[in-house]
Parts: structure tokens; sequence; C-alpha cells
């Protein structure tokens, strides 16, 4: 069969599939056998192109990033006499959780409201690619709805929406940030899971969290051309950690929302651009920078690397995927005692064929 050679439809139930998953458009005209072998470099050329955009992308957004007005007091809440205390840590997680629930849910409005159908094919995107951000808002909004709900319902107050600023100009950092966004929300999910003490929020928040890494994993590959699984295990991160990415798109919050205990460290800048590979030297700054330890988080392993006062340090071997890096103050698994600075997103493209099976 050569290229562009019509082959038979589908019938009607499975071109309903198709539908469903975005595929139809691809049914009509498919490529030869050969076509679907990797270039040399094993990447698709615009996987190559929108990676390396994506990079650049992130390393020029958090370059814009701004300290944000704090949610709350970076002290523990006063505990309730009634319900028992042991509840009051679920309240706290749901209201964190919802934090980055209203976060997310009014970055997608805003993406796209400011991008239309026409933006995104202009800019080498699907007409489908939108369609599937819809239904990703939607699953944002309604667990804003599920959290808000379930917290009133015990009695308690739910956080409400902020202000935000996101640094998107194009759809490319409008996806750029979501890919981030939805790691980070897969990762604040994991690193909470252990804290639940009510089975029946536990399993509403495992509930979430597979859908959080749906997306993140379906904007990684249909949406940026990427590998949707490139590690083994995600990466769990705690409530600091999570907060320190996700204030730097907060500018203001309600008087009146709960207070969290969370605190935001110092920004993390990647000032590397392009493309970025394992064993490649990466420059990580932060305020008023110094000697110390930058550990690479990644899945649950954590790699140590010296952090000298240049801010120059090599991506360990056989780290892929999105990765976090902190610096801290001593050579020691992290703590939020001895981190100095972060997180940083490192987003390191994996290629299949290192795995020839």
């Amino acid at each position: 069969m050569t290229v562009g050679t019509p082959i038979p439809q589908p019938d009607r139930a499975e071109m309903c599939v198709l539908t469903l998953w975005g595929l139809d458009r691809l049914y009509k005209y498919r490529p030869a056998p050969s076509s679907f072998l990797p270039p040399p470099n094993h990447l698709h050329p615009l996987s190559t192109m929108r990676t390396a955009f994506i990079a650049s992308s992130l390393a020029a957004i958090a370059a814009t990033l701004v300290q944000a007005a704090p949610l709350g007091a970076s002290v523990p809440l006063a505990k309730r006499a009634d319900p028992a205390p042991k509840t009051d840590i679920d309240a706290i997680i749901l209201n964190y959780a919802l934090t980055l629930e209203h976060l997310e849910s009014a970055f997608y409005k805003g993406g796209l409201a400011k991008f239309n159908s026409d933006s995104f094919l202009s800019s080498d995107y699907p007409d489908w690619v939108r369609y599937r951000l819809t239904e990703i808002a939607n699953h944002e909004d309604n667990h804003v709805e599920f959290l808000t709900t379930a917290l009133e319902g015990a009695g308690f107050n739910a956080t409400a929406a902020c202000e935000y600023s996101f640094p998107y100009t194009t759809p490319q950092e409008f996806l750029a940030i979501a890919q981030v966004l939805e790691g980070v929300g897969t990762s604040a999910y994991l690193g909470a899971a252990a804290l639940i003490t009510n089975p029946a929020y536990l399993t509403a928040a495992g509930s979430i969290l597979t859908i959080e890494a749906r997306h993140s994993s379906w904007i990684l590959s249909s949406a940026n051309l990427g590998d949707g699984f490139p590690a083994p295990y995600d990466t769990p991160l705690d409530f600091d950690q999570v907060y320190s990415m996700a204030s730097q798109f907060i500018t203001s919050c309600p008087a009146t929302n709960p207070a969290l205990p969370v605190k935001a460290f110092p920004v993390l800048t990647l000032a590397t651009a392009g493309a970025l590979t394992e064993g490649q030297d990466i420059t990580l700054t932060y305020p008023n920078q110094a000697a110390g330890f930058a550990v690479f988080l990644s899945g649950l392993t954590q790699t140590v690397v010296p952090y000298p006062a240049s801010g120059v340090v090599t991506i360990p071997k056989g780290l892929f995927g999105q990765i976090y890096v902190v610096i801290t103050s001593a050579n020691a698994t992290v703590t939020d005692d001895i981190t100095v600075a972060g997180p940083a997103v490192v987003g390191v493209p994996i290629q299949a064929t290192l795995f020839p099976f």
C-alpha cells in the first residue's frame, strides 16, 4: 500500500469509536507501513520541534513568574474540638486540593476563552486538541464543585477561587503550562494521599488523581507529541513543594479563605533553553544563590548532585519525564527544613527505543 491509498472504511460502530478518540480523520488515508518507522533520531520531527519549543517556553515563562500573595498563615491551623482533630487534617488536605483545582479551572477557562479553534489550527494543532481541552476544563470544574460540596457538607469553609496570572501568549505556551500543571496536580494528590484519614476521602482523592494523570498523559502525548508515560513511577510532592510552584500563578486570594499551613520557597528558575537530555549541563538560578546541593526528584527516587555557586549542574543519567529539582543545604533526603529553593520543573523526553524487547 502506498502513502495516501484509500483503505476500507470502518462500519458505523467502528467509526463511532474512532470519532470518540479523535482518530476518525486519520482513518481515511493511512501512510504505508514503512512510514511508521521512526526517523533516525527516533522522534517525530514535529515532536522534536514541539519539545524544544515547550522547553524554551517553560524557561521563558519561569523568568516572568513572580512571588505569590500568601494563601494564609504559614503555621498549623488551630484544632477544632468537634469534629475530632483527625478530621481537621482531611479538611486541610481537601482545601489544599481545592486550591489547586480552582487554579486549574481558571487556567483552562482563560486559555480556551483566549484561543479559539482557528488559533489552535494556525499553531499546527488539530481542532480536536481544543475539543479535548474543553473536556479537561469540564473535569476541573467538576472537581471544584465536588470538593466544595464535600467540605461544606462536613461543616468546613471551602476555599474560594483566587486571582491568577498565567504568562501564555500562544497555544503552544498554553499547552506547555498545561503539561506542567497536570503533572504537578498528579504529584500533589499522590503526595497527600498518605495523610488522608477518612477512607471515603481517600477513595475520592484517588479517583481524581487517576484523572489528573490521564490529563497529564494525554497532553504529553497527543497534544505535545511526546511520551505520555516516560517513567515507571509518578513523583509525590509535599504541600510546600506543590504550593511553591502553584503560588507563582496566584496574585491575590479572598481574605475569607481558610488559612492553610503552607509556605512558598524561593523560585528556582531553569535558565537553560531548548530540549533537554540526560547527562546535560543545565543552569538553575534563585535569588542570592549559594553553593549547596541539587536534588532531582523523579518517581520514588531522589538523586543528589553538588550545586555550585554558578548554578550549573548535570542532569543525572536515567531520569526522564517531568522531573522536579530542589536546592538543599544538606546532602540528605529532602525535607522542608533543608530546602533552600524550588522546585523547578525539568522535562527530559525519553526514546522508546531504549527498551528493545
